[in-house]
């Protein structure tokens, strides 16, 4: 039927075409051509809309010129001073190609100018970074592209209101806190660019809360008060947010490798170390506004340096980099230098910032008879609040105590030292470290001194012990020194001939891991300081990784793709040592614990928590019963359910076995092997051979 309708269909189409006095489809190819009278009453914005929306505007080249307000009102013999001066500051975001000084008829200057940038994008940066800039204090420039003239020209005299938007939330982006059992969350990447999955440490058994294929291409990172969820992509990064981790911003910047946070997520700084070879002049450092997206400035890497290359105060509000000789100290919001002008530091080798306080710690090399220094600067004011002299000195390494209250500073010093012919010579090394009281009047410094090399060095977060590894292999020791106001450091405990290359405290103090970390290690120590017990002492081969949950009640353990092709995964241990979980995975690369905000408790309001922490301990007991009894009947409904599947899978093949026994009865002459019951009386046995092979090999 639908054959003859598409024969009839077509037999009138023929018909047709004869009737117009034109030739079949069969003898000449048909005619499309509209008729002569023939109007089209289809405008291209209807038949193109999507890509006349794209369509290229005619442009006159204005877009990239820009107009300076405020600028000095100066005579004719001063305008070539004028010009080196602007031509300073605004060379520094692109090429200016042309430049107009408008002048009165005596040849002064009016007080503004014209700049022309060889890209609109200059000119936008140019706009960006120098609107409000003051030069002295009697001119600041008033910066616009020219085109916001026209712009604001056609701006209608009546105003309208806009239309309102419907206002999109980004949700509650601080959800995980609100946990009532203050279950942490967890982060893990299998394989480079493969899956990314959000787990929830619930208890007996971590819940995935998010698995995403391809969400990274590399690896993540949190933010520092763990609000935002970093990924890596070729383009850029892009951060992820609230209950569902929906995109919050994403950050343009090709071939990023590294990124870094401001300590109140603020701000973020990405870097590219690679050169883009399809757009050489791309930014290498660029750092950005979180809330808003956009690019507050940006920086090129001037020589090798260690990553962070910036770093920032405790508050947002400076952060810092060191050049050749030089200090270079930035304020936010204006991204400008402090003062407009770097610190001269002759010799400076390394900086740091206090962890609570706008104070810098650096230090500074020998140069001939001048001896090495560390030096504590107060910022903004610049004020050197504290200095020690240090003599024959290698390096140093600046440790700050997470509360601020003490710094250590570690020396690495010639053991001998002689002058030959004006120079003088080293021989043999010895350490020791210097401990500022910063919390004590005119800041005391004790010092703790060690013959062996130090291999690491760490801070009690909360408290007033620090340990450091020191010794060769296989004579390598811990030791745990506690400081008291007022009073040197002592040596609390030393344990002796350990295994171990890296110190993990746990966040809250008190416990701690001495690990084993490489390819060839993987012991690990769970140590008790106020007692200085070992809980536990086990291992974890070819450990790459070891991170504590923001609470100290967890510790994981993991061996990294990135690392070895083998046995890789992670364990989950309890703070005093014992295994709770080995999850094996084939490409496991990384696990990271998203971090939690500090407290809002107060000191005293901690202090009598843990108190009346017996006043508790019902109520947690409670809860622990319910868990494990929930997770009890969950565990005998699943067996249940497995049991009443394995009797509906039995029940079945008895009864397929009963329907089979007439075929079995045909195929064994009537008899009923299957009721003998090891009577073989009634069967009769047969032996049947195959000849299957023969062969001959002959040996020589």
């Amino acid at each position: 039927m639908a054959k003859k309708k598409v024969e009839d269909k077509n037999s009138e189409n023929s018909d047709n075409t004869k009737n117009d006095g034109e030739l079949s489809s069969t003898e000449e190819d048909p005619n499309f051509s509209d008729p002569e009278d023939f109007e089209d009453d289809i405008s291209n914005e209807e038949l193109l809309e999507d890509l006349l929306r794209n369509k290229p505007e005619e442009t006159d080249g204005v877009e990239s010129v820009i107009v300076v307000d405020g600028v000095p009102v100066v005579g004719p013999d001063r305008i070539e001073k004028l010009k080196s001066v602007i031509n300073k500051l605004f060379t520094k975001f692109g090429n200016i190609v042309n430049e107009y000084y408008p002048v009165n008829e005596k040849g002064s200057t009016k007080g503004y100018i014209f700049l022309e940038y060889s890209s609109p994008l200059h000119a936008a940066e140019a706009v960006k970074l120098t609107n409000n800039h003051k030069l002295d204090k009697q001119h600041t420039f008033l910066v616009n592209i020219f085109t916001d003239f026209n712009k604001y020209e056609k701006i209608p005299e009546k105003w309208e209101p806009p239309t309102p938007e419907q206002y999109k939330g980004q949700g509650d982006l601080h959800y995980y806190l609100l946990e009532p059992d203050a279950y942490d969350q967890f982060c893990v990447v299998n394989g480079p660019g493969q899956s990314v999955q959000i787990w929830q440490n619930t208890q007996p058994e971590p819940t995935c809360v998010e698995d995403r294929q391809m969400w990274t291409q590399t690896y993540i990172k949190w933010s520092p008060l763990g609000t935002y969820l970093s990924t890596f992509h070729k383009q850029g990064i892009a951060l992820w947010a609230g209950p569902n981790f929906t995109q919050y911003k994403k950050f343009s910047h090709n071939l990023v490798q590294f990124i870094d946070y401001s300590p109140c997520e603020k701000y973020l700084v990405t870097y590219s170390p690679q050169i883009d070879t399809d757009n050489p002049d791309q930014k290498r450092i660029i750092i950005w506004d979180i809330r808003t997206g956009l690019e507050k400035r940006s920086f090129d890497p001037e020589g090798p340096s260690a990553w962070p290359i910036f770093r920032w105060s405790h508050d947002d509000k400076y952060f810092a980099r060191m050049g050749n000789e030089i200090l270079s100290v930035y304020e936010t919001p204006s991204f400008f230098l402090m003062d407009k002008k770097s610190l001269k530091i002759p010799g400076i080798r390394d900086f740091s910032w206090s962890p609570t306080d706008n104070i810098i710690a650096y230090w500074v090399a020998e140069d001939k008879d001048v001896p090495a220094r560390v030096i504590l600067l107060e910022i903004p004011n610049k004020q050197e609040i504290r200095s020690k002299n240090l003599f024959s000195v290698a390096d140093c390494k600046i440790h700050w105590q997470k509360s601020g209250d003490y710094l250590c500073v570690k020396v690495d010093r010639y053991a001998k030292v002689r002058k030959e012919k004006n120079e003088f010579k080293y021989s043999g090394m010895y350490y020791n470290f210097e401990i500022f009281h910063m919390r004590e009047k005119q800041i005391p410094v004790d010092s703790v001194d060690c013959k062996e090399p130090i291999q690491a060095f760490a801070w009690e977060p909360v408290g007033t012990k620090f340990s450091f590894i020191h010794g060769d292999s296989p004579n390598i020791n811990v030791s745990f020194y506690g400081i008291r106001i007022g009073q040197a450091p002592i040596l609390l405990k030393k344990f002796e001939k350990r295994s171990c290359n890296h110190l993990f405290w746990c966040p809250t103090g008190q416990y701690i891991v001495l690990a084993g970390v490489g390819s060839n290690g993987g012991s690990l120590e769970f140590v008790d300081t106020k007692e200085f017990l070992v809980m536990n002492s086990t291992d974890h081969f070819q450990m790459s990784d070891v991170e504590w949950d923001p609470t100290g009640r967890y510790v994981v353990t993991g061996v990294s793709v990135w690392k070895t092709k083998v046995d890789t995964g992670y364990w989950i241990w309890s703070f005093q040592g014992k295994i709770l979980k080995r999850i094996n995975q084939e490409k496991f690369a990384q696990l990271l614990w998203r971090p939690r905000p500090n407290t809002l408790l107060t000191d005293q309001m901690q202090k009598d928590i843990k108190k009346n922490l017996k006043k508790y301990y019902a109520q947690f007991e409670s809860k622990d019963r319910m868990r494990q009894t929930r997770a009890s009947k969950e565990l005998i409904e699943k067996r249940a359910a497995l049991m009443e599947r394995f009797n509906e899978y039995r029940k079945s093949k008895n009864d397929e076995y009963i329907e089979n026994k007439p075929k079995r009865l045909a195929l064994r002459n009537n008899v009923d092997t299957d009721e003998l019951d090891g009577d073989t009386e009634n069967v009769e046995e047969e032996i049947v051979e195959f000849f299957i092979k023969e062969e001959t090999i002959l040996i020589d």
